[in-house]
């Protein structure tokens, strides 16, 4: 008995041997490849890689590249390709997934990262704004969806006010947005962009607002702005930084230093002196 029992200790351990091992085969071939994910929805343009050699100096970084699963038939085994996605008869606006399967090693560079990105193609056939304080726009050309950012100049620049989700279609497209105003001239601009393939920005639509002018006194004892009306407002330092930034009928200065500081509010622009 003494013998059959080594015997069989002798399997079990040689079992647990096999298995680590082949577990240890596993860890080691996951551990030897990343990957690099592209997605988003096909846009009629091809992704370019610079690919180099591996780590080792022994055959290129990328091993394997697929399409929505799909294996390509690019040619990998260069410096450089390009995976071509006409051939997968992919529509505009389609999903794409795209997986680049790489050594640890190394590290391939998508050379156009925004390919599967929206651009801002859109083209404005009218934009207004009327006494409801509704900008109102319409557009044709969209190549899949980007937010319009809403923009309205004050204070020497142009300031984001809001956001609107594009509908993303290359026919006639209607928006509108509640906008907020300021005493006098107001003007208003939409914006797309695309970090990686561009910006494009509408035509201004303007009004002019009927609503007074906001004022300010400084209470030099309560260490407040008063502002005649809610408003907008700003506070810049000599340098230029903002140090206060809100919305309301009063600014809390106590925790400034004495100095001259800047403040926008409404439509305007002033200095006043903390004493």
């Amino acid at each position: 008995m003494g013998s059959i029992q080594k015997f069989a200790n002798l399997l079990t351990n040689m079992k647990k041997l096999i298995l680590l091992g082949a577990a240890l085969i596993v860890m080691a071939a996951t551990t030897h490849a990343a990957v690099i994910v592209i997605e988003g929805q096909y846009q009629l343009r091809n992704i370019y890689v610079l690919n180099g050699k591996s780590g080792s100096g022994v055959g290129f970084c990328t091993y394997e590249v697929t399409v929505n699963g799909q294996v390509t038939s690019d040619e990998i085994n260069s410096e450089a390709f390009e995976v071509d996605l006409s051939v997968f008869g992919f529509e505009l606006g389609d999903d794409v997934v795209v997986k680049i399967k790489h050594r640890d090693d190394c590290q391939p560079k998508v050379i156009n990262p925004g390919a599967l990105q929206p651009m801002p193609t859109f083209e404005v056939k009218d934009i207004s704004i009327g006494d409801d304080e509704i900008l109102r726009w319409t557009t044709v050309n969209e190549q899949g969806s980007l937010p319009y950012i809403v923009q309205q100049k004050k204070w020497n620049k142009w300031v984001k006010v809001g956001e609107v989700i594009g509908k993303g279609t290359s026919n006639e497209n209607t928006y509108e947005f509640k906008v907020p105003t300021v005493s006098g001239k107001n003007e208003y601009r939409v914006v797309q962009n695309n970090p990686n393939v561009g910006y494009r920005v509408s035509e201004t639509a303007s009004m002019i607002s009927n609503k007074p002018a906001v004022t300010y006194d400084y209470d030099r004892r309560a260490q407040k702005i008063l502002f005649s009306n809610e408003t907008s407002f700003e506070v810049y330092n000599i340098y230029g930084q903002i140090v206060k930034r809100g919305f309301g009928s009063a600014i809390d200065i106590s925790n400034l230093s004495r100095n001259t500081y800047y403040i926008t509010y409404d439509g305007s622009t002033d200095e006043f002196v903390k004493r």
